[in-house]
């Protein structure tokens, strides 16, 4: 039996794809445990949801540091201390500094509202929407020091339908988000990622 890997989740609000991931982990009986749930804010509603699972919280918050390389190199101690096979971001709304993304190269993975590379970064609902484009969707990526730009292990596209606003589309968006993620950290887990010169290889043969 390979030993259960351990998961550390990072969240900036509610988390509702970390609620999925942690949901989808005990129903499904992943070989992994959420070792803890780490926001940089500390009202984040995601923390309380974590606590009544019985999971690790903590809080770094990004107010009390004086610079973005301060506040990472703070984070990082924490999150290492939970010896994480993989950092999940979840709605995390930090921009990560070169130093904290190379150091969890390979094992950090987030999910982004957009199919990449299209509308990288924030508002990416009303962009779509301006963009005249028939689908948006979702997109899960390893995470580089460039913004939304990683090696894409899976997406989910989402038709754009007359009268969408960014909200109605954002909520159909996240619906498939909470299947998207905890699907592609399962493929993780269960160590069927690969990355070569940039792209992700999935292993669909069952282990």
């Amino acid at each position: 039996m390979a030993a259960m890997k351990n998961i550390v989740i990072l969240i900036s609000g509610r988390g509702s794809n970390m609620e999925a991931v942690v949901r989808a982990a005990q129903a499904e009986q992943w070989p992994a445990r959420i070792a803890a749930v780490i926001s940089n804010k500390a009202d984040a509603k995601g923390l309380e949801f974590a606590a009544s699972h019985g999971i690790a919280t903590a809080v770094v918050a990004n107010k009390d540091y004086p610079s973005r390389e301060a506040f990472d190199a703070a984070l990082q101690s924490v999150i290492d201390g939970y010896a994480p096979d993989l950092v999940v971001l979840a709605g995390f709304m930090r921009i990560l500094t070169p130093g904290f993304t190379a150091h969890y190269a390979g094992r950090m993975l987030n999910i982004h509202p957009s199919l990449l590379p299209l509308f990288p970064g924030l508002h990416t609902h009303e962009q779509a929407l301006a963009s005249g484009l028939a689908q948006h969707g979702a997109t899960v990526h390893f995470v580089t020091a460039e913004l939304d730009h990683g090696p894409m292990v899976d997406q989910v596209a989402v038709p754009i339908l007359p009268g969408d606003t960014a909200d109605t589309l954002a909520a159909r968006v996240l619906e498939q988000e909470h299947k998207l993620y905890p699907r592609a950290i399962r493929w993780f887990i269960e160590g069927r990622l690969t990355v070569e010169d940039g792209k992700v290889h999935v292993d669909h043969t069952t282990h």
